[in-house]
């Protein structure tokens, strides 16, 4: 839950989060899509992160995964456009989410790289962004993914790759 209160020219926000735990205890039992299935259902709270930039929502399908947001002013950086570390968010997040929907139970991933070019400036009036994740390549131990970025106009904002490091997880962990 998030909350925006506007005092005088100064913005205050609140929110909460769940207890990340609930997420690390179930990498490994079951598939990635199981788990990014389940967040989506609401069975599984969204992870922290999702909650402090205030994502509007995912979508989550083997080989593909869309993350939405409406950009804020909490977003912005100093010049008046949203902070590419938001956006750079997005793309890791549909990119690796991607890579995690196609592992089955026993599997899990972590990031090793995240190229971004960014293309245009975001702001308020780009309206709800689509960050959309595919598979490019994917072997017994590494995957490529791509994530494309767009505005709600469709317009190409941001794009990037990410190799992510496969593993099998511990039984138990």
């Amino acid at each position: 839950m998030t909350q925006t209160q506007e005092v005088g020219l100064t913005r205050t926000r609140t929110f909460s989060w769940s207890d990340p735990a609930a997420h690390a205890a179930m990498v490994g039992r079951r598939s990635g899509l199981e788990m990014l299935r389940a967040m989506i259902s609401g069975e599984l709270p969204p992870p922290p992160f999702m909650q402090t930039i205030d994502v509007d929502g995912f979508e989550a399908d083997e080989g593909r995964v869309t993350v939405r947001l409406t950009p804020q002013e909490f977003h912005y950086n100093p010049l008046g456009s949203v902070h590419g570390g938001i956006l750079s968010t997005l793309l890791d997040t549909a990119a690796a989410c991607t890579v995690h929907s196609v592992l089955p139970a026993g599997q899990g991933y972590t990031s090793m790289d995240l190229n971004v070019k960014f293309l245009r400036p975001v702001t308020t009036a780009s309206g709800q962004l689509r960050c959309t994740g595919a598979i490019l390549s994917r072997t017994r131990r590494n995957a490529l993914a791509e994530a494309r970025l767009t505005d709600e106009s469709g317009q190409l904002v941001a794009y990037a790759t990410s190799s992510c490091l496969i593993f099998d997880v511990p039984p138990g962990r």
